[in-house]
């Protein structure tokens, strides 16, 4: 059964290859990015090797929060259901750490953006559908003053934080179970794969982004993870795994959801 896919940040990198096994599969694959020239080149590149796959393309900076809301808006005009999203836009070094709104960059692309997209989507999630989050095996316990914007933290550690509040968010989210028989599962896909984000950062090559895109293809579709919702999948050891134990305490997983939902709030967006 053909399902309709979307998967942010998929203009390159592991979200790109990504759409592409999707998309041979015979999915419907919606992909996103921020800059419209990259976005049509991603998508002729792939009917290049697909020339009967179904693509749609959206254009949203995630990092400015106002946007997201009108790309749930725009997929919804579109769509009238989502079997799986796939959580994947994330960013660790930029130049621009502060956001026009006062937020730390990295906390609004792998936090915040994540959660009122899926939080926006819900109308068109289902009791078939999946949300799989990119966690990482870089986690830290979350300062709320840097997730609020009042301080700023170097690149690892913002980065390490930002991913564990999209776990725990995640977590909470699962716990809630707005959806009955929705699977909302984080995946570390591996660590130092081969993609720009590690390469900007680290200066490295990385392994085979191929590892990343398979774990990623096997949570949107396989059986393994039909049980997996509110579980964690560290693809380091290549098994479900317990991440960071402050995504099990789901005290501490309402509190980043509230902070989270404060500053949406504080800023008008939801």
């Amino acid at each position: 059964m053909q399902k309709t896919i979307l998967i942010t940040g998929s203009t390159d990198g592991i979200g790109l290859l990504t759409a592409q096994k999707l998309l041979d599969l015979g999915h419907k694959v919606l992909i996103h990015g921020r800059n419209s020239s990259k976005l049509e080149h991603s998508k002729q590149r792939l009917l290049e090797s697909n020339k009967e796959g179904i693509i749609e393309t959206y254009l949203a900076d995630l990092s400015n929060i106002s946007e997201v809301k009108k790309l749930a808006s725009d997929i919804s005009k579109n769509n009238n259901k989502i079997d799986v999203l796939i959580n994947n836009a994330g960013i660790y070094k930029t130049n621009d750490k502060v956001t026009k709104d006062g937020l730390d960059v990295r906390f609004v692309v792998n936090t915040i953006a994540p959660y009122l997209l899926t939080k926006a989507l819900m109308p068109l999630l289902h009791s078939s559908s999946r949300v799989v989050n990119l966690s990482s095996a870089a986690q830290a316990p979350v300062q709320e003053e840097a997730l609020r914007g009042e301080i700023l933290l170097e690149d690892s550690h913002a980065y390490a934080q930002s991913k564990l509040a999209l776990t725990m968010w995640s977590s909470y989210l699962a716990f809630k179970n707005e959806i009955e028989g929705l699977v909302m599962v984080a995946v570390n896909p591996k660590s130092f794969l081969g993609s720009k984000m590690v390469k900007d950062a680290y200066g490295a090559q990385g392994v085979d982004i191929n590892i990343g895109a398979d774990i990623l293809v096997r949570a949107s579709l396989s059986d393994e993870f039909s049980n997996a919702n509110g579980k964690y999948f560290d693809n380091d050891i290549e098994q479900f795994a317990l991440p960071h134990l402050d995504a099990t305490d789901i005290d501490k997983c309402k509190n980043i959801v509230l902070a989270i939902e404060e500053i949406l709030k504080r800023d008008k967006i939801f």
